[in-house]
């Protein structure tokens, strides 16, 4: 149960659950998601063997939770996490929680929705989680929970990097107004701004050399975005992983990032940190970056890195998780 889902929807969040759901249906599970949004799509379709319901009524649900139809098994994340919470717990149907930020709300319906597995996007969210957990609910043991990072497969982003320093989501929060410091700054450069799929959208048209391209669907990331850049910038006040920061990787491109925990753990040592309102800092390593001795070495530590983080392991235990869930469901 979503709000919404790619490709009419293209957040870091839904492809991340995409991700995990195309995994399930490749590996000859029943995939049905059941929007929770009416204006998100009009029509059903599938991607990627995914099915994907649009929002009709609050009865939508009905047909999963009960009969020959009946679900093994739950997943939900954000706001629709509460609703199948309560759902699971009437129908005695087990529950997943994607949980894709540390915010007290998501926090509380671990408590609430007690789950039957919480899959956490990065190590230290988990972290955060226990520390949390032994402060606030140290007399009840913890959900189980597994840690599977946003899947970002190399050959779905790859591309030969462009000229462009692209910033992807051109809301404050994302680091517009460091993107508009820096192209100010730097009127020689040329820089790309990405309408985002969520958030006030800053756009400005008084600089030369910025160019602003309209929302992008995320299988088109690779051809339409990262094919045009040359280094890619982070300034996010929250990043709980960063996952277009992985997807630039794939095509060797450079990211400076703010040290946010999940921008840190998501680049490691292949990524560059300035604080989000050190301009100079930025400006100093987008020049330091460029040059072109230092280029193909940052290029190639970034390339690597996307290589490292290969998926495979993590969509291996998590689908051995969600089988057991629904195993001991069926027990029940």
């Amino acid at each position: 149960m979503l709000h919404a889902y790619p490709p009419t929807h293209n957040a870091g969040a839904e492809w991340a659950a995409h991700s995990l759901l195309r995994e399930l249906a490749t590996r000859g599970h029943a995939v049905d998601v059941l929007l929770s949004v009416a204006a998100a799509v009009d029509e059903g379709y599938e991607l990627d063997g995914v099915l994907v319901h649009p929002f009709r009524g609050k009865t939508d649900p009905g047909q999963w939770m009960r009969g020959e139809s009946r679900a093994d098994v739950i997943v939900a994340h954000l706001e629709n996490t509460a609703r199948a919470s309560i759902l699971g717990e009437l129908h005695r149907i087990p529950v997943v929680h994607l949980l894709h930020n540390t915010y007290d709300k998501s926090k509380q319906w671990l408590v609430k929705g007690e789950p039957q597995l919480v899959v956490y996007n990065t190590e230290w969210m988990r972290g955060d989680v226990e520390v949390w957990w032994r402060i606030n609910r140290g007399d009840r043991p913890m959900p189980h929970g597994i840690v599977v990072h946003p899947p970002v497969a190399v050959d779905d982003y790859q591309a030969k990097p462009g000229d462009r320093i692209t910033l992807i989501n051109l809301t404050e929060e994302k680091g517009a107004k460091v993107f508009y410091a820096l192209a100010e700054r730097m009127p020689r450069r040329k820089f790309l701004g990405i309408v985002g799929g969520y958030g006030h959208q800053i756009i400005r048209d008084d600089l030369s050399n910025v160019e602003i391209v309209p929302h992008t669907p995320g299988d088109r990331m690779g051809k339409d975005v990262y094919a045009r850049t040359k280094l890619l910038l982070a300034p996010s006040m929250y990043e709980s992983y960063g996952r277009v920061a992985v997807e630039a990787m794939c095509s060797g491109i450079p990211v400076i990032a703010h040290p946010t925990p999940g921008l840190r753990e998501s680049l490691g040592p292949a990524g560059t940190f300035c604080d989000r309102d050190d301009i100079d800092a930025w400006a100093g390593e987008i020049k330091r970056l460029t040059a072109p001795k230092e280029y193909p070495r940052a290029s190639k530590a970034a390339a690597a890195r996307a290589v490292e983080l290969n998926p495979k392991a993590e969509l291996d235990a998590w689908c051995q998780a969600i089988e057991g869930v629904a195993a001991r469901g069926r027990s029940r």
